[in-house]
């Protein structure tokens, strides 16, 4: 499949940790076998952030959603089931001992945009955090 064709996966996931390491590996795969190897370290951090987030900041379940434009632009996203916003990101802090805190910040030092959207679907209520890399 060219560059240029649209495409997009979602990938399911348990309220597990150890589903964070299961979406990181996903999207290696599919960024790889796309011809996007160069995106591949930036990518699994953004997307290792969100994912945290909706693993740690909530309760059920929650999803990995990867969309490549064709046109250049590829978007990372969670979905989890709490319709509360994301914490705006803090700047970074001197405390390095810390292990949390710094997700957003690093999203948004590293995406080219970032956002988020409030999702109501059949009765369900959540919320989507998402991040676009630029192929360039």
């Amino acid at each position: 499949m060219p560059e240029t064709e649209p495409w997009e996966y979602s990938l399911y996931i348990p309220h597990d940790p150890r589903a964070v390491t299961v979406c990181r590996r996903t999207l290696r795969l599919i960024l790889t076998v796309h011809g996007l190897i160069r995106l591949v370290d930036v990518a699994e951090l953004l997307a290792t952030e969100l994912v945290s987030n909706a693993v740690r900041h909530t309760k059920g379940p929650a999803a990995l959603r990867v969309c490549w434009t064709g046109t250049g632009t590829l978007r990372i996203g969670a979905w989890d089931a709490d319709p509360s916003p994301p914490e705006p990101p803090q700047p970074f802090t001197p405390a390095l001992e810390r292990e949390d805190g710094r997700g957003l910040a690093l999203v948004r030092a590293c995406a080219d945009v970032w956002g988020w959207q409030p999702l109501t679907r059949d009765g369900n209520r959540g919320k989507y955090v998402w991040c676009e890399l630029g192929a360039a």
